[in-house]
């Protein structure tokens, strides 16, 4: 197994198990001419992207990125996804964590006058 597993989490599998059955779904609706199959079929497809995120960020799923060995099995839960992966989008778009390389803001990098505090802003302050 690759270092780089990406996908290989109980977020990742059953997104793509209720995905799956979503473009089945969609793709029966296309070839009957059924508008409310293909609509429908879409609307599960859009329910795993859903559960696939909400797993992740609930610790079934992993950062990107190389993992020890023993972080490797699909049944690990990732303690860390609470405070967000660094370069992660899922986390991003809940407002966790920063994208990866962007230091923590502080109070002083606003001030153009350098009053600044330089204490760290948290996201309530912004």
């Amino acid at each position: 197994m690759s270092q780089w597993d990406e996908g290989h989490t109980l977020a990742g599998w059953t997104g793509f198990a209720i995905a799956t059955v979503g473009a089945t779904g969609s793709g029966l609706g296309l070839c009957t001419g059924s508008a409310l199959g293909l609509w429908g079929g879409l609307g599960v497809v859009l329910i795993g992207v859903l559960t696939t995120w909400a797993l992740h960020l609930t610790g079934w799923g992993k950062p990107p990125g190389r993992r020890p060995v023993d972080e490797w099995g699909w049944r690990v839960r990732d303690l860390g996804a609470r405070d967000g992966h660094p370069g992660c989008l899922g986390c991003r778009l809940a407002g966790r964590g920063r994208p990866a390389g962007v230091p923590a803001r502080v109070s002083g990098d606003a001030d153009r006058d350098g009053t600044g505090t330089g204490e760290a802003v948290t996201e309530s302050a912004l």
